[in-house]
């Protein structure tokens, strides 16, 4: 347990500094930082779900990661509270660009991330 928590702080503390970062950049309407951060975190749980099936980890490096660290990085809550007051804001176009990017480009970002390691094993491996 104390592993998903060290790791849920360490993901939540960068995901604050990287939301804000991304929307105080990007100063729209659209909610862009919760989107990023997101769309990473989709991409990165493929990417270590297809490494755990490949490499030997320890489980609770696996809870650190996942559940603990990418867990903390990511934010369903957020993106929802996000999509509600954009349209309690009647902001129809964004607030229903949220939900079915955020849907559509997190799953497609899971994909990336397994490929992604595949490529990498692949090379790295020699195989």
């Amino acid at each position: 347990m104390i592993f998903i928590a060290i790791g849920g702080s360490l993901g939540c503390v960068l995901r604050f500094g990287v939301s804000n970062m991304i929307q105080n950049s990007a100063g729209a309407s659209f909610p862009w930082g919760t989107f990023a951060v997101n769309i990473i975190g989709s991409f990165f749980i493929g990417f270590l779900a297809e490494m755990f099936d490949a490499v030997i980890v320890p489980s609770q490096w696996r809870s650190f990661a996942t559940i603990g660290f990418l867990g903390g990085f990511t934010t369903f809550s957020t993106f929802s509270f996000e999509s509600l007051n954009l349209l309690r804001e009647k902001e129809y176009l964004y607030a229903f660009g949220n939900i079915l990017a955020s849907n559509v480009v997190g799953i497609a970002a899971v994909v990336a991330g397994i490929f992604a390691f595949r490529i990498i094993y692949k090379l790295t491996s020699g195989n």
